[in-house]
């Protein structure tokens, strides 16, 4: 017994010679007495691990801990990355299992943050367990230490998307790097998703979400959550939307032919409905109308045959006679015959009798009865005649007491579309009526009109006062245009346009004007005038008045040498032109004035001024009118007619004059039929409102010229409007009939409007006569969330009985200021005078050649009536003959024509076609021409209208680029 505990003694501090020791304890257990008694269980048995050390991460700072536990063991060591871990670090104990008798050793270490770090080798820092007993050793599993951590950036963040509705979602999520690995799960709105709850979803695959089939429910913001023992890691939100793209529902049926008789027109229509497009789908491709032409029966109404013979007299004294509604029978819903199928009279040829008396004798009764039937139907006749008289007399005061009687509700009169009243102002609100203004209390009628001015206003729509009505001069609400067409439908032919309507439209669009009614908005403010200046000597030059569509060209020589002129063009911004035109007439286009008024030049100016026509001689008559000096319109020229004075030449979108006074010039034109057509330009813009989650849209409808919309882009900018749709051309024909406006496909559970404000009207006269003055109404929308980004609607604007157009819109909505979408992408927005050659097409040699080539008379033809033919400008030729050099004025035209398209070559192949038809002249005058010609279509290919080697003094003049 002293040998073993000698030997555990000695063999323990050296933990080489352990092995060595621990035999030599058994051989002298083997030899000796006592050794045997004291460990009976021990023999024949390898230690046994009941625990081995298991893997471990260390959380921080935090140590962790290593345990084993074997039976039979006399000891156990722990050895950490092939070295043996000291006797001093080991917390051992020992007790004997109670099952199999046998003594249980367990020993724990602690293993510590700095001495993983410290530990540099191939692998992680691992330890195992060693085990002795009598028979030998055992050796546990290796444990692995290592340090926990996770990291805060995702390898991959989901991305939203937006699906459509039953195709597949997949969300992609690489979680931070981690040890342990990091567990994924998603959120949806903040709740956990779970695939065992919902079939659809598959979070299983590689950290991936996918639903593979989308619902509406399933939109949402989305979050990756990557979670270990350390720390849980939030990854970037991804926002999902499921649209639903529209589709289209079924045809109704066609609609009667719109006509009772002749040649019309059936409708059928479809809504993009089945389904409704949803959080920013498509909307449907196609027509919603198709039209088909029908041909409906006219009625025939019937016609009396001939009247039979009359029969014998009966013994009742009484002969009949009778006919039949055959000649023609009624078809097609055709009346039928009026009057009676049968006829009796009264027969005396003395064979008769009547109550068993003869004839004479009861001939006085019915005298008396003939003379009963007089009398009642005299005060009959007289009565009808009263109660006629009485309408009568009752119209013709309505119709020229300027609506003498109090109109409580308009919506029968405007259609039932919403309307409001007008109401006093608070005192200092400019968005009311002008507080300035006394109500005329000569007037006891209080007006509603639908939510569509004339003028544009800060504020849409008005926010009146309760229970306070002013009463407003008639004049305004026959501006409204609707007792008027309720006559004008009447009285209008089929195909003349009534002239007499035109001036009571016209004038009382002027009573308007003139009346108490004032709107405060931004297009007052922009009736400065648009003014243009250059100066100008014998080199000639342009004048461009950016984005309005008018321009003045000054041709070489008009000015004299060692001269100059400081040239001016102004567009008027006032109403005094509306104000002076008679009958129906109406502005076409901007009134412009060039000057200065004692000009004095040796051929003329070419003034281009966009118009809004559609130009038929058959439906319009167009003048150009000139301002006197006090301030009356006078009759220039038809554009039909031709005139020495003055040359006018009519495009589809511009008018080309040539002028020799300096003056005010305006287009006029009055309308023929009701197939006149004007140009409409509609644009839609859209902005929030400011502290609000009320978003406006706003709808213009102005004339089409660049300069009536450019007042509508300087109203918009000062709001911080958005142009949202292109803007779009709609013909307005002078047929009599308002305009509607109306917003159409609203998402109804995102957005919101007041109701009966989704249609509003324009009466004709307030659109016909707006006289290049836009014209708007406002549509006010609320969100019913926050949340809500964007908003999807139609905008129909459609004439009554006349055309429609759609305005699409799709925005985003956000209260943040957005940039600003460019209105004109015209790059003469600076440029504003250019002189010399390079304000000209053709170089100045060139068009010199040709004036001396066509404007010597020729007796072959080749003059510059036949350079006119060639040009298409071979109207009017008599205010050519006139001029000292018919071809210069005949190119000044030409160059004013087509100063957009810089087309040379129009040019070119009239100079080779003139070529051409003289192929048999002299040759001087043949290579006169193609030597033209080919300098010119080399200036088209430059592309700059000059030649390579020209240099004038004027070459350092900026550039046109208009």
């Amino acid at each position: 017994m002293g040998a073993l505990t000698k030997g555990r003694y000695l063999c323990v501090p050296g933990l080489l010679l352990l092995l060595y020791c621990t035999a030599s304890v058994i051989s002298k257990g083997a030899t000796g007495d006592a050794q045997t008694d004291t460990l009976p269980s021990v023999q024949g048995t390898l230690p046994h691990f009941i625990q081995e050390p298991e893997d471990a991460y260390i959380i921080k700072s935090n140590p962790i801990k290593l345990r084993c536990r074997a039976a039979p063991a006399l000891q156990i060591f722990f050895k950490c990355n092939g070295e043996w871990v000291h006797q001093n670090e080991h917390f051992s104990q020992e007790y004997k299992d109670l099952t199999t008798g046998l003594k249980v050793r367990e020993v724990m270490i602690n293993v510590s943050r700095q001495q993983v770090e410290d530990f540099h080798g191939p692998e992680d820092y691992w330890c195992l367990c060693v085990a002795w007993s009598h028979l030998g050793t055992s050796k546990s599993r290796k444990a692995t230490v290592r340090i926990a951590y996770l990291r805060k950036n995702f390898e991959q963040d989901p991305q939203g998307k937006e699906v459509p509705i039953n195709g597949m979602i997949v969300l992609h999520c690489r979680p931070p790097e981690g040890v342990p690995a990091a567990e994924v799960e998603w959120l949806k709105n903040e709740e956990l998703v779970s695939s065992l709850t919902d079939d659809n979803i598959d979070t299983r695959a590689d950290h991936n979400l996918i639903i593979n089939e989308a619902r509406l429910s399933d939109s949402g913001n989305y979050t990756c959550l990557a979670s270990n023992i350390v720390a849980k890691r939030r990854s970037a939100t991804a926002a999902v939307i499921v649209f639903v793209n529209g589709g289209w529902s079924l045809w109704t049926e066609w609609s009667a032919c719109n006509v009772p008789c002749g040649r019309g027109i059936q409708k059928r229509s479809r809504t993009c409905t089945n389904p409704a497009p949803l959080n920013g789908g498509a909307f449907c491709e196609g027509m919603s109308v198709q039209k088909i032409t029908c041909n409906a029966l006219c009625p025939i109404d019937g016609g009396w045959d001939e009247w039979s013979e009359w029969t014998v007299c009966s013994s009742q004294c009484e002969r009949q006679r009778g006919r039949e509604c055959n000649s023609p029978a009624p078809r097609h819903r055709g009346k039928m015959c009026e009057g009676n199928s049968e006829d009796a009279e009264n027969c005396t040829d003395g064979l008769c009798t009547q109550n068993r008396k003869l004839l004479h004798d009861v001939k006085p009764q019915s005298m008396d009865s003939s003379n009963d039937v007089a009398l009642y139907s005299g005060l009959g006749a007289g009565i009808i005649a009263v109660a006629i008289l009485v309408v009568a007399v009752m119209l013709y005061r309505k119709n020229h007491s300027e609506y003498g009687v109090d109109v409580i509700d308009s919506s029968a009169l405007t259609g039932g579309f919403q309307s409001f009243n007008f109401k006093t102002t608070r005192q200092g609100n400019p968005l009311l009526l002008n507080s300035s203004m006394q109500p005329d209390l000569t007037v006891g009628r209080t007006y509603s009109t639908p939510l569509c001015f004339q003028d544009g206003t800060d504020k849409e729509l008005f926010d009146p006062l309760p229970d306070i009505k002013v009463k407003v001069q008639s004049s305004f609400m026959v501006s409204l245009g609707v007792a008027e067409q309720a006559e004008f439908h009447a009285k209008a032919p089929a195909e003349t346009f009534p002239r007499d309507m035109c001036r009571d439209y016209c004038s009382s669009v002027d009573r308007r004007k003139k009346g108490l009614l004032t709107l405060n908005g931004p297009f007052h403010a922009g009736k400065e005038q648009q003014r243009t200046t250059g100066v100008f000597g014998h080199p000639g030059g342009r004048l461009v008045v950016p984005n309005t569509g008018v321009s003045l060209l000054v041709p070489h020589g008009a000015v004299a040498e060692n001269m100059s002129w400081e040239m001016y063009m102004v567009i008027n911004q006032g109403e005094a032109s509306v104000q002076t035109l008679e009958g129906c007439e109406i502005l076409l286009g901007p009134e412009v004035t060039y000057g200065p008024p004692g000009l004095d030049l040796f051929c003329p100016v070419a003034m281009t001024i966009a118009h809004c026509a559609e130009v038929d001689a058959e439906n319009w008559n167009i003048q150009l009118k000139r301002k006197t000096q006090d301030s009356k319109w006078e009759e220039v020229m038809s554009v039909e007619e031709e005139s020495t004075s003055c040359y006018c030449l009519m495009d589809s979108t511009s008018c080309h004059l040539l002028l020799d006074q300096p003056g005010s010039y305006a287009l006029v034109g009055e309308p023929l039929t009701q197939a006149a057509v004007k140009r409409l330009k509609l644009a839609v813009f859209g902005s929030m409102e400011s502290g609000s989650i009320n978003y406006s849209l706003r709808v213009y409808c102005v004339d089409d010229t660049p300069h009536a919309f450019q007042g509508v882009v300087a109203a918009e900018k000062t709001r911080g409007g958005q142009l949202l749709e292109e803007p779009k051309m709609l013909p307005f024909r002078a047929n009599t009939f308002s305009l509607q406006v109306s917003i159409q496909d609203v998402p109804q559970f995102l957005w919101s409007i007041k109701p009966f404000t989704t249609c509003q009207e324009f009466s004709f006269p307030q659109v016909w006569c707006s006289n290049q003055q836009p014209l708007h109404c406002a549509f006010s929308l609320e969100r019913y969330s926050p949340a809500t980004a964007q908003l999807s609607c139609k905008i129909s604007v459609r004439q009554v009985k006349g055309h429609e157009q759609i305005l699409q819109v799709y925005t985003a909505v956000a209260e943040t200021e957005k940039e600003s979408v460019p209105f004109f992408s015209q790059t003469d927005c600076t440029v504003t005078s250019q002189t010399g050659p390079k304000a000209f097409k053709i170089p100045l040699s060139i068009r010199q050649r040709i004036c001396a080539t066509f404007d010597t008379a020729n007796a072959k033809g080749k003059d510059w009536q036949l350079l006119a033919q060639k040009l298409h400008l071979d109207r009017n030729l008599g205010y050519f003959a006139k001029q000292l050099s018919p071809s210069a004025v005949i190119l000044s035209l030409w160059e004013a024509r087509h100063q957009d398209s810089a087309d040379l070559d129009s040019l070119a192949s009239a100079l080779e076609e003139i070529g051409k038809i003289h192929s048999r002249s002299s040759p001087k005058d043949q290579d006169e021409l193609e030597s033209d010609f080919n300098h010119i279509q080399a200036g088209s290919l430059c592309g700059t209208g000059t030649l390579s080697g020209q240099k004038t003094e004027e070459d350092s003049a900026p550039e046109y680029t208009g």
